[in-house]
């Protein structure tokens, strides 16, 4: 079984900051990319940022300049930095980690349990 554990959401004024982590534990094999989607109330999830083993990354048009997936491939663990937010943030926030359990696995997504981030003064 594999668990994703995110951590720091909150409630922040507009132009403020926060990191938000996931960690990743179980019987994971390999993690090939890892990301962050949201869900803002009465909408769908969409993609905020996702990141490779190898770095690369990708953001959405709304999350260009403010945003920053960082990741720890010995911890198994992604980042995210929100800078300059907006209250059209406010969203629960979803980890994701597409991997394998074993060698020769076929990959697939696994999700954390969201942490709501609310951006308001």
């Amino acid at each position: 079984q594999v668990q994703l554990v995110e951590s720091g959401g909150g409630l922040v004024q507009p132009g403020g900051s926060l990191r938000l982590s996931c960690a990743v534990s179980g019987r994971i094999f390999r993690i090939i990319s890892m990301g962050w989607y949201r869900q803002a109330s009465g909408q769908q999830r969409e993609l905020v940022a996702t990141i490779t083993s190898g770095g690369r990354t990708n953001y959405a048009d709304s999350a260009k300049g403010r945003f920053t997936a960082s990741r720890d491939n010995a911890k198994n663990t992604v980042y995210l930095q929100m800078d300059s937010l907006e209250p059209e943030d406010t969203a629960v926030y979803y980890c994701n980690a597409n991997g394998t359990t074993s060698s020769n696995s076929t990959s697939r997504d696994y999700w954390g349990q969201g942490t709501q981030v609310t951006v308001s003064s």
